[in-house]
């Protein structure tokens, strides 16, 4: 796990090795452990590394013995014990005991069709000398982040995009495309970024960049190519079972201890499960919830599972000022705007697992593989209404965050100008699919490829490497995610609950009586802390922002304030303005400005 960054230059020029020094500092949280530099022709790599696999000799970035190719790499090879054996067969022995160096011997061996051979979540940014060609590619689900830009002397990239704001030649100007969809669907979706000319490679997909800055397109792995199965509940929980084994025991491989986050619900105790089976031994766990404060929390369930499998639990309990005193370390931690109130606890989480373990488990990707969220089985005459109303996805997220009251009146005319920004990820990802698949896969698919990595797993990567923390998610092994895409339906969703199947695998393996407790989600109570004088307060700084004055109607502001306060509403508006105004601080005004992780948030709107 680490920070990748670089570029490929136009013909003629050489990198410059303080710009990568530049842009490698930007991503030191990423990798504490070492720090890497490569330069050759046209082309500068460099790697800030966190040791978890081949602790001694996985310094990046990776040569080949010939000298040829050039890697830095980002995330794990999960299966490169294997390949490493047909490699050997090959004879391409390893010469390190890093797992990302797999990915370097099996281009060597196939190109850019061995992509496909690997297991795991990845970014890389691989040189080609002979071919002069820059290659940069990314895991199947987007489970790793990779950003880039085209300048007009070069093609840069980075983790994160913080770091390409040290190359480019102007201030950094703001997407009113992304920015609307961040305001309306709580982040920005698809390859464009907030930032104009920033953008993301796509997941399950390499670039070959070649020495005339030309970009080629390889997809090497889409969901769409998932076809449904026939398949009974006997059959289907033995599959499950087995596949749940091979994914866990490949997701072990580790030089360093792990431990897991727990939240209470069925994700993070079904992978607690399979890891008691294996042996994984006292695993330190991890879970979060509040005091005063009125929103419920799932700290009980999470210790009744942890106890269950005699782990060593940490149950954090936490105060509103210290949630919220995250907030401007979080907006600096996600690069991107996402109004995910869950961000501030898991940084907490983070922080506290950092200090003891550079890995932990988590449950991301288990409702959108098995179809476990309610807005995959609404009622039938809700479907169709808002299929009616809000035609192209088949009733499915057709509604924006902002009440429509704000979006008239605060949203600055720029913004107002690309109103049809906010259905677009949606509205492509939705006509992208077979036409005999069911309106339930439908609707997995569509989150998989639109709020999965650009909203869940920007949380779940940059929170936890805002701490120097790897996060494993199995339930993204695109293993599970085409067996559970593929299943019909009845076996996904029965009696009004979703993840039937993975209900009745984990039923006899559970403490008693924890699939009877409602799903509650990672709530955050935002509305017992953004209200009365704070969100006066709040409404008096964001007025005076020039940020929220450059894209906003701020005129409108003391009656958003007043709504809140009332209690009719406007806590998402005034609270994505909140992020906006610090984000608008760290990345536009103040790119290079990093916040303590905990701090007062009113200092930094």
């Amino acid at each position: 796990m680490c920070g990748i960054a670089g570029f490929i230059l136009a013909r003629g020029q050489r990198p410059e090795p303080e710009l990568l020094d530049r842009m490698a500092e930007r991503l030191a949280h990423r990798g504490p452990d070492d720090r890497g530099r490569y330069c050759a022709g046209p082309v500068g790599l460099v790697q800030t590394r966190l040791s978890i696999i081949g602790l001694e000799s996985g310094h990046q970035p990776l040569l080949s013995a010939d000298g040829r190719l050039a890697l830095v790499a980002n995330g794990e090879i999960y299966n490169y014990i294997e390949l490493n054996a047909e490699l050997r067969a090959l004879g391409r022995a390893p010469r390190t005991g890093s797992d990302s160096e797999t990915i370097l011997n099996v281009y060597a061996a196939d190109g850019l069709k061995a992509l496909a051979r690997l297991r795991g979540m990845f970014a890389f940014a691989l040189h080609d000398a002979r071919e002069g060609s820059l290659i940069l590619g990314r895991d199947r689900l987007g489970i790793k982040p990779l950003f880039y830009v085209r300048l007009p002397d070069r093609i840069a990239f980075a983790s994160e995009i913080k770091a390409l704001l040290a190359v480019l030649p102007q201030s950094p100007r703001i997407s009113s495309s992304a920015l609307r969809q961040f305001l309306q669907n709580q982040f920005a979706g698809g390859e464009e970024t907030l930032i104009e000319g920033i953008r993301r490679v796509p997941p399950g997909t390499a670039f070959l960049i070649d020495a005339d800055l030309n970009i080629r397109t390889h997809r090497y792995w889409s969901a769409l190519e998932v076809e449904p199965r026939r398949i009974g509940l006997e059959e289907a929980c033995a599959e499950l079972d087995a596949l749940l084994d091979a994914v866990m025991r490949e997701h072990r491989r580790s030089d360093v201890p792990f431990g897991l986050f727990l939240s209470g619900g069925l994700d993070s105790a079904v992978l607690a499960a399979k890891l008691a089976e294996q042996g994984a031994g006292r695993l330190k766990s991890y879970s979060v919830g509040y005091r005063g404060t009125t929103l419920a929390h799932e700290l009980d369930e999470a210790a009744r599972v942890a106890a269950h499998f005699g782990f060593e639990h940490h149950p954090l309990e936490l105060d509103l000022a210290k949630v919220f005193g995250r907030l401007p370390h979080t907006v600096w931690c996600v690069d991107e705007l996402m109004r995910d109130y869950a961000c501030l606890p898991t940084s907490i989480l983070a922080e506290t697992a950092g200090a003891e373990l550079k890995v932990v488990f988590s449950g991301e990707g288990g409702d959108e593989a098995f179809a476990g969220y309610g807005r995959y089985r609404p009622p039938l005459v809700e479907r169709l209404l808002k299929s009616i109303l809000h035609p192209g996805s088949g009733g499915f997220r057709t509604r924006g965050q902002w009440a429509g009251r704000w979006t008239r009146h605060l949203m600055g005319p720029a913004l107002r100008a690309v109103a049809a920004a906010d259905r677009a990820p949606v509205l492509n990802a939705w006509r992208a699919t077979p036409r005999h698949w069911s309106d339930l896969q439908r609707r997995q698919y569509t989150d998989l490829v639109t709020a999965l990595p650009d909203n869940l797993l920007v949380k779940t990567d940059r929170l936890l490497m805002g701490f120097g923390v790897e996060g494993r998610v199995p339930f993204l092994d695109h293993r599970i995610v085409e067996f559970g895409l593929a299943l019909p339906d009845a076996l996904k969703v029965q009696d009004h609950q979703g993840k039937w199947l993975v209900r009745r695998w984990a039923e006899p393996r559970l403490p008693p009586g924890h699939l009877e407790r409602p799903k509650r989600g990672f709530h955050v109570p935002v509305g017992d802390w953004l209200r009365g004088d704070m969100a006066a307060e709040v409404g008096r700084r964001l007025a005076i922002n020039p940020g929220v004055r450059d894209w906003f109607e701020v005129g409108a502001i003391p009656k958003l304030v007043a709504a809140r306060q009332a209690g009719r509403g406007g806590g998402r508006e005034l609270f994505g303005l909140m992020q906006f105004a610090i984000w608008y601080r760290l990345f536009i005004e103040q790119p290079g400005l990093r916040p303590a992780p905990d701090e007062d948030p009113l200092d930094w709107i």
